[in-house]
């Protein structure tokens, strides 16, 4: 007994198997398959995408902050102390 599929995956397995038939089913299967393929190479540039600039931000944060002191102590005149 095999358990029936949710609803998004016959739909999505309905679209894969499409071209089972005349030459107008496999003209839709091949449009079907440069579909999935688009839609798998564009999720992949986003992820590749959104990982490098995350270590990007982190990278430039950390060299920021080893050249900019996190605090900076001000006297009454609001002038910067010497050598803190």
């Amino acid at each position: 007994l095999s358990m029936p599929l949710p609803y998004e995956l016959q739909v999505g397995w309905r679209y894969v198997r499409a071209g089972r038939g005349g030459r107008r089913n496999r003209f839709i299967s091949f449009i079907s398959g440069v579909s999935m393929v688009g839609i798998a190479l564009g999720v992949m540039a986003l992820i590749v995408v959104l990982s490098v600039m995350n270590g990007f931000q982190k990278e430039v944060r950390d060299r920021m902050l080893n050249v900019i002191a996190h605090v900076e102590l001000l006297d009454y005149a609001g002038q910067a102390l010497p050598d803190w």
